[in-house]
């Protein structure tokens, strides 16, 4: 079921089911285009229709940020908890980890996706991360990576290319690109490479990932402000 946050519509799942979802796709012969919105992404939305419309075409939509399950609360809909797309992430290579499922990964600077994918092989042993791209790449160069991509089959491409980039690439080549299910991951490669860290699980817990964020990188304000404005327009609508 789907639950409408002022226009864009997420996924009322809870994380276990989200992973189900994934390993269900990539154990069919489709192609699965998974979002992982946050407030910024539906402020951005608002201003920006095609971005609207990839986010509503997504096959999976998953409530990325606290403040979308919070919105869902005000408006009376419930989304059970926050499905962050870090976390879904690292769950689909517990359950992939030791098969023949296999990952690309497309992003960041350079180097992140390189230290990324050998930190993951080391926490998940038997993760099959079969190639890495960085997201530095122009025309002629992204024909190169698609290429790649089609000649390696991964399972499972995750694109961290920033909002709403990665989300209009996903949507503009994934009928080009054999592969089963991709995922916008944000800036989840420099997590993963452990040039960002985590909020303690204190934080994540009470829903303030974004306010550790914001006491380590001050810099954020600028992208916190919305929350706010976004939450006035959750209860305007409601």
């Amino acid at each position: 079921m789907k639950v409408d946050i002022l226009g864009v519509n997420v996924d009322n799942d809870d994380m276990n089911k989200a992973v189900n979802k994934v390993i269900e796709y990539m154990d069919s012969d489709g192609k699965y285009k998974i979002y992982t919105p946050n407030p910024e992404f539906v402020m951005m939305s608002i201003e920006d229709e095609e971005f609207k419309g990839i986010l509503n075409k997504g096959d999976l939509v998953i409530p990325d940020g606290i403040g979308i399950v919070i919105a869902s609360k005000i408006l009376g809909k419930k989304i059970p908890e926050r499905v962050a797309g870090y976390d879904l992430v690292q769950n689909v290579f517990k359950r992939i980890k030791k098969t023949n499922r296999t990952v690309y990964l497309l992003g960041a600077s350079e180097g992140v996706a390189i230290k990324a994918a050998d930190k993951m092989r080391e926490i998940h042993k038997g993760l099959k991360i079969v190639g890495v791209h960085d997201g530095y790449f122009d025309e002629n160069e992204e024909k190169n990576i698609m290429e790649s991509i089609n000649t390696l089959k991964p399972d499972l491409l995750l694109v961290g290319l920033g909002a709403p980039r990665q989300e209009k690439w996903i949507d503009n080549n994934i009928h080009k690109l054999n592969i089963k299910v991709a995922i916008g991951v944000g800036g989840s490669f420099d997590g993963m490479a452990g040039n960002v860290k985590r909020a303690p699980l204190i934080f994540q817990k009470l829903g303030l990932e974004w306010f550790y964020r914001l006491i380590k990188q001050p810099s954020r304000i600028t992208r916190m402000i919305k929350l706010p404005v976004f939450l006035i327009k959750v209860i305007k609508e409601r």
